[in-house]
């Protein structure tokens, strides 16, 4: 403490100055909207620095985790979900209510806990010696090759069929991983990108146009052909290319955008081509698996400075705090991943929780729309159940999470205050506790100010959506 009288004074003085607590409240109120909706936010008195640069690199942080926690937890949970309810009463879905309301149930801080430990410490000391014992490895393959099978269903044959197809693959999978030292450098490569993107030409075929649409399918295994062959291209192109030479530019981010663009459009001009009895579908079809193929590309592009990344960090690269390594240089490439590997724990724990609640909206949702009169008009037309699924009962399942999405992203925005703060990431839920803590008093009511109003906007956005899927809101309007 000061123990001069007239230089603590002088101290006390120049605070009231700063904070202008000489003007009455209310009006120091309206003095400081007036300044915020002028875009002048002030600046944090504690820190000395401009909130609204505290808040960008908050809101920034805040956003990265938001986007890759969202979009994995939605189609996770709805895909899920929706399967859980075509498989009522099986043991698949029993399994998966279970574990919905075990997810649901848990602490989202001791899950990031547990994931610390099990997901950073202990995966960091198993790439010291990255082996898995074939028992294990064959454990694993038996209990995918068992989740399928109660997945799929149907006959006795069937059941069979599926349990050792998918226990073959994934065996297979697994056991690649382990001869090649896969954990140790990881790469997809033209072999991988090649084989996931068949699967999931076949996959996406199956879903949006049935294989028995050849024009589809074949829209889509020329899309995942062409892929291949501007493998090596794209590969020289981002190596020479200067935006991806530097970490931190935003250029490479926005050429990335570009070609992500480039790269669906490409698929639609495909499926288009081929046409088909419905050409709409075929082109959405090639979009779909040109998006998945062109993604594939990108992360054996980001994964391929794993090694250097690891050896920098000796090899322990999962972080469990902070949102990006001090210091670390390198290229575009290496900031990506360094992003990427800081997003896994807390994405994770965010997902666990969103999954739960994403897999029961879309199960009910699905079995109430399934018991509807023109779904039961629908399969006595003789339509095949994978369009009665599709295109009739998926689309208004979705009308409830239309409602509940936008809003849980809104909330997440507001920060993610126990997950962040546990992952010392700093977003906008650790901005606010530090503000609070320190009684700066401008940054709560810019983050509250900016909460709010993100709030209704979710609202109006809800409502947009609402109305978009659900037509008969539309015609009563």
């Amino acid at each position: 403490a000061d123990s001069n009288p007239m230089r603590l004074f002088g101290k006390i003085d120049a605070r009231i100055d700063q904070l202008d607590l000489d003007t009455p409240a209310v009006l120091r109120f309206f003095k400081w909207f007036a300044d915020y909706v002028t875009g002048d936010m002030g600046v944090a008195w504690r820190s000395g620095q401009p909130i609204s640069n505290l808040i960008q690199h908050a809101i920034g942080s805040t956003l990265q985790l938001v986007a890759a926690a969202t979009i994995l937890a939605i189609v996770l949970g709805v895909t899920v979900g929706i399967v859980s309810a075509l498989r009522q009463y099986s043991t698949f879905d029993y399994l998966i209510i279970f574990l919905s309301f075990l997810l649901y149930s848990l602490p989202s801080f001791w899950v990031a806990v547990l994931l610390k430990q099990w997901g950073a410490i202990g995966f960091n000391d198993f790439l010291r010696d990255p082996v898995i014992p074939w028992p294990v490895l064959i454990a694993i393959a038996l209990v995918t090759g068992l989740l399928w099978m109660l997945a799929v269903g149907g006959d006795l044959p069937r059941r069979i069929q599926t349990f050792l197809m998918a226990s073959l693959a994934g065996g297979a999978l697994l056991a690649y991983l382990q001869l090649s030292n896969w954990w140790q450098a990881p790469r997809l490569g033209p072999g991988l990108i090649g084989l996931f993107g068949v699967a999931a030409a076949f996959a996406v075929t199956g879903v949006a146009a049935g294989l028995r649409n050849r024009r589809a399918l074949l829209a889509a295994l020329t899309t995942v052909v062409v892929g291949m062959v501007l493998y090596a291209p794209v590969q020289s192109f981002f190596r020479t290319a200067p935006p991806f030479q530097t970490n931190g530019d935003t250029t490479g981010t926005l050429i990335v955008f570009g070609l992500a663009v480039v790269t669906v459009l490409v698929g639609v001009a495909i499926g288009w081509a081929f046409a088909g009895p419905d050409r709409g579908v075929s082109m959405r079809t090639a979009g779909i698996t040109a998006f998945v193929v062109g993604g594939l590309i990108f992360v054996d592009r980001v994964m391929q400075v794993w090694q250097p990344y690891a050896n920098y960090l000796r090899g322990r690269p999962i972080p469990t705090f902070g949102d990006r390594t001090p210091d670390l240089g390198g290229n575009y490439w290496v900031g990506v991943l360094d992003s990427y590997t800081h997003l896994i724990l807390p994405t994770a724990t965010l997902i666990l929780i969103a999954f739960a609640a994403y897999t029961r909206y879309s199960r009910s949702s699905m079995l109430e729309v399934m018991n509807q009169d023109y779904i039961r008009t629908a399969r006595a037309k003789g339509l095949p159940e994978r369009v009665v699924v599709v295109r009739h009962a998926f689309r208004n399942t979705l009308i409830p999470l239309a409602t509940v999405v936008p809003l849980d992203v809104i909330t997440l925005i507001g920060g993610a205050i126990i997950t962040e703060n546990i992952f010392s990431r700093p977003g906008m839920g650790q901005l606010y506790i530090q503000a609070l803590e320190g009684a700066d008093i401008k940054l709560v009511m810019a983050y509250l100010v900016i909460t709010a109003s993100l709030a209704i906007i979710a609202n109006i956005v809800a409502d947009l959506i609402y109305a978009a899927v659900d037509p008969r809101i539309r015609l009563e309007a």
